[in-house]
Formats: structure tokens, sequence, C-alpha cells
């Protein structure tokens, strides 16, 4: 089978059996890889309502075809489960060493089942698979673990791994891996940690299955010396992700002060250019030639590693303008394993949450070292720390007084660092994300208010989110591949399509792989609808900041301007019409059929009724 090695490993954790799985070539044409695979398995084999962070679930661990081979980028791999987060379907994906020498050991996927009795780790080389017992690097921190496992395996093997965060069941927490590496923001790590198990090593020296090895061999080395001169010209590496930071601010599309604001004064000392001239260090996937991973030196002298998203959030959105203390904060998630996004809205719902009276605590933005002790409190689930731990959308409801108005959240999952106060397009991408509101699925945000009218409600901007989330989460996240050279370097999407052709020797047009995330994003649907058998349109509504009056800016680009509700409601109904979906945001039984998914559909029948 060119360009699968055919082969996923299952390990149960409760029995400590293992178990080699061969799958057939059908589910590898109907499902790719990466998100395909891993939402498939979980799809087949979990009960709709266990405990999602019971032995019941079961973590998945997906590569896609031309994930580890020589090309652009190809260093990513996905990890996902039922998310304790949200009790829907959850994944993330990240860049890893684990990507190529999983495959090189010969495997498509791990299915990782059951729990283990006592702390754990798993290390696969090839054939071989040992379950260890982790009690030396259990309770220690995602970069001690990891330099530990290092020393053991060296540093050429692939290492997953948890912080106390996963090991605490902090329902954001993610697996982490490369020191600077994260995935999984719906909870998976805490998944994870749910099974005991500390961490994945995986080594292999087998050849990576490919129809033309040396075409591919040749074509990759090439677009990968295309890429990095492309980057050099452009200089998007010098500061990488965080180039956003000052064009968010000027256009009213900062998070600040639990979004409140949409832009700040002080943003400027958090900015792209400020990150690049503190740099001390500069990392990147595996098979990246324009590697984003700017390092700087925190508050305490500790190399961490800052993006946009963690900066935004822990940074702007928390009304800190201090970049060593972001940093800080930043350092704090990462070796605690806790998702950046998600801890920064957490933290500035609580702030918003004290200032309104709502609830009585020990924090106000701005306050740094105050945010360093909650987070630390958090990963241990001690005192306040106990409900952060919980996510914005459990606090708001244990909180009340309205304050599900304000967490800055959908169906669960934290908002990214886009204030989309005023721009529907954006909100409309991050209501309809299939994880909950994540800026992968489909990043909007630059063409709507570059390219259109930010006024507008029209269609166009539907279709435009569909694009993007055929592309980003679809193409993207089954192949496996980062999306960065096509985003920000204009590296062609059809490079992708003859990689995938190359490897597996199949004749596929884009078209072809866009059927193939349509019915991804169909099924996701569903894996929520079957867990949610009440599911209606609201479950793909924004936040209610957005629509609030008295939220809007007083000053500004957007001076009183806020989202309209029956303008999105139309643009909703816009978005699901062009999917082929219902009023509620359903695949109707056509659009199934059409998709290969009547199986699927007949399942989901049993829950509510398909159109």
């Amino acid at each position: 089978m060119n360009g699968w090695t055919g082969n996923l490993l299952r390990i149960n954790l409760s029995t400590e059996s293992v178990k080699k799985e061969s799958f057939t070539e059908e589910f590898a044409r109907t499902w790719i890889g990466g998100r395909g695979f891993a939402l498939k398995i979980l799809w087949d084999e979990l009960k709709p309502g266990i405990d999602a962070l019971g032995p019941e679930n079961k973590l998945v661990v997906a590569l896609g075809p031309i994930a580890g081979i020589p090309a652009p980028n190809t260093g990513k791999t996905v990890v996902a489960a039922k998310s304790p987060l949200t009790g829907g379907y959850g994944d993330g994906n990240l860049g890893t060493r684990v990507t190529v020498e999983l495959r090189k050991a010969g495997y498509d996927g791990l299915i990782i089942e059951g729990q283990a009795r006592s702390p754990v780790y798993l290390n696969i080389i090839n054939d071989r698979v040992e379950i260890l017992p982790a009690g030396e690097i259990w309770g220690k921190g995602t970069y001690e673990t990891m330099s530990w496992l290092y020393k053991k395996y060296g540093k050429a093997a692939g290492i997953l791994t948890i912080g106390q965060g996963g090991e605490n069941k902090v329902l954001y927490a993610v697996i982490r891996s490369m020191e600077g590496r994260s995935g999984g923001r719906p909870g998976i790590g805490a998944v994870m940690g749910s099974k005991n198990l500390k961490a994945i090593v995986v080594k292999g020296t087998n050849d990576i299955p490919m129809a033309d090895p040396l075409g591919m061999k040749k074509l990759g080395a090439e677009d990968l010396r295309k890429v990095g001169e492309i980057d050099k010209k452009t200089g998007w590496s010098v500061q990488g992700t965080t180039g956003v930071l000052s064009w968010c601010n000027e256009v009213a599309a900062l998070p600040v002060r639990n979004m409140r604001k949409t832009s700040h004064q002080d943003a400027w000392r958090i900015d792209g250019e400020r990150l690049n001239n503190a740099r001390v260090a500069t990392y990147g996937c595996p098979n990246c030639t324009m590697r984003c991973g700017i390092t700087i030196h925190d508050h305490e002298g500790r190399e961490s590693e800052l993006d946009y998203e963690n900066i935004g959030m822990l940074g702007s959105n928390l009304e800190i303008f201090d970049l060593p203390q972001v940093a800080s904060l930043n350092y704090l998630c990462d070796d605690y394993g806790l998702d950046t996004i998600s801890a920064g809205a957490v933290l500035g719902f609580y702030a918003d949450a004290i200032d309104r009276g709502s609830i009585k605590g020990n924090f106000q933005f701005g306050d740094a070292e105050r945010a360093k002790e909650l987070l630390r409190m958090t990963a241990y689930r001690e005192g306040a720390g106990d409900i952060l731990a919980e996510g914005t959308m459990r606090m708001a409801q244990k909180i009340g007084q309205d304050s599900m108005d304000y967490a800055m959240q959908v169906k669960g999952l934290e908002c990214s660092a886009y204030n989309c106060k005023f721009i529907p397009g954006m909100a409309l991408a991050f209501a309809t994300s299939p994880i909950g509101a994540h800026h992968k699925e489909s990043w909007v945000i630059m063409f709507e208010i570059t390219q259109t009218s930010r006024e507008s409600y029209g269609p166009e901007k539907a279709q435009k989110v569909i694009e993007l989330q055929r592309i980003r989460g679809g193409i993207f996240e089954f192949i496996v591949a980062c999306r960065f050279p096509w985003i920000e370097l204009g590296w062609d999407l059809q490079h992708y399509a003859d990689y995938f052709n190359k490897i597996t020797g199949m004749n596929w047009t884009l078209a072809d792989l866009f059927k193939v995330s349509d019915r991804i994003y169909a099924l996701m649907k569903f894996f929520w609808l079957r867990e949610f058998p009440n599911w209606d349109r609201t479950r793909d509504y924004p936040p209610k900041a957005w629509f609030d009056p008295s939220n809007a800016d007083k000053e500004g680009p957007i001076a009183g301007k806020i989202l309209e509700w029956d303008k999105y409601e139309k643009l909703l109904d816009s978005f699901y019409d062009i999917r082929g979906w219902d009023k509620r945001g359903i695949p109707t039984k056509k659009t199934a059929l059409g998709l290969g998914l009547a199986k699927e559909a007949a399942e989901v029948e049993k829950y509510a009724k398909l159109e």
C-alpha cells in the first residue's frame, strides 16, 4: 500500500497488551490519515456518553501519508480523543520528531486505550513496544521530563509528554514535544494523564513507504530549498506569527481585558519587533525551513518560545505588556502542559468576573506575579486553581449571574487571540469550528478585513470560511502537514496534491481531497450530535459579548460597532446551505449519502432525525 505503512499499533494499558493491526486500502482512501483516521477510529470505537477521563476513552496519535517525508513542513502529528473540555470530538496537531520516527517504526498511528495501574511511559522501537514505569518523571514538568528521556534515549528520539496539568486532569491540558511544541487544546493532555501515561518515546529504522521514493526525495529537497529562499526573501521568520500582533491592534482585533477592548496603546511593547530584538534562539519543527519558534529570556532568565497566540492571550488579554513577564507565563504553561490560549482566556475571564463582583478572588488585570501563582495552582488543582482548571464554560456555569455572556468560548473551547467584536466572518469561523473556537480551522480574518467589507454578512463570507476549513482543517489535518508555507509564503496548494500523488501513486486532484475534507467535517458534526442529541444551531453561536451594545468600543475604527444577531443568523444559514446542512446545523441525509456516510447517518438517526 504505497503512501501508508498499513499498520496501526493498539496498546491497552489496563491489560498491558500490544497488538499490531492492519487497515484496508479502502479505509486509507476514505479517511487518508491524521484527523480522518483519528475521527473514524473514535467514532467506531467509542460509545456515546462515556467519561472522557475514564478508561473507556481512547487516545489516538495519527499520521498522514505525507507526514514525515522530506518535503516542506511535514513534521506534524495529530492527537485526538473525546474532549473532556467540550464533551465532543477533540484534537490538535503539533510538530514533533514522533512524526518521522513513528512512520519509520512502521505505523500510521497509535490507539491507546484503558488505564495503567500506576504511572507509565511507552518506548516504541519498530516492533518492540515496552510499557515502562514512569515513577521517576511523574510529577515533573515537561522540560525536566524531556531532558530525562533525552538522556536515556538520545535527542533524535520522538517524544510526546504531559506535565502536571495533564496528570491532574486540567481540562485544557495539552501534549508537548520538542521543548516548544504543543497540541491538543481540547484537553487531550488530560486524557493522556487520565490513563496514567506520562510519555511516549518512538524510534524507527525503516523506510517510509512511497510509490516513487527517489522522485519524492528529489522533489522534496528542491521544494524545501525553495520555501527557505522565499522565507528569506519575504523575511516572514523575522517575526513569525507575532508579526500579526501590531496589525490586530491597528484594526481593532486584539484581545484586551478579556476581549472587552480591541486595542491598547502599550501593545507595541509585546509586538513582533520587540520579540525579534529580544531573540536568543530560533526553533522549528522537523522538515521546516521557515522556523517560527522565537525564543527569548523570560523574567526569570529561562528560555521561553513565543508565538502570537500565547502573547495575545497571556499578554494583551490580561493587560500585561511586559514581554519577559509574558514569556514567564508562557514558560509555566509549557512546563505544566497547559494550553496557553485557554489559560489566558481563563485568567482573563476570572479577572473580569472578579471586577464585576460575580465571584470573590485575588486577581486583577495586569498582575503578572499573581497570574504565575494561579497557573501553578491550576496545574495542581489547588485552591482557586481547581475551578480555573475547568475552563471558562464550566466556570461560568458555576458562577452564574450572566457570566456565560462574557465567557469567551464556543462549545466549551476558549477563543483564540482574535477579538471578533465586529468581524462577522471570523466570528462565524470560531463558531463553526468542529472542535470549538479555534483559529486553525479557518483563519478568515485577513481576507475579511483586507479584501472585503467588514460590514458585510453576505454569503461570500460563509463560502470563504468553508473554503478555508476544507484546506486548513481538512487537507492539512489529514495529509498531515503544516499550513504556514501556503498561508504565509504563497506556496501553491497544488504542491500538496503533487506530494500526495507521488507518494501514493494515485492521481487525485484538489477536488478529490476537498471531498475528503467535507466527509470529515460531516462526521465530526455527527460525533457531536451523538454526544448531544438535543443539538441546535445555538451551539454554532459565538460569545454573546460580541453582540452586546454595552461592550462596544467607545473609540477607534469600530467605535459603537458590534455583531448583529439577525444578520449573523442569515450568515449562519448561508454556511449551512453551502455545506448541505439543515437549519439545525446537521448534515442532511442527502449530503451524508453523497459523502459516503450511509452507515454513519443510520447511526445518527437513533439520536435525531435527518432531513
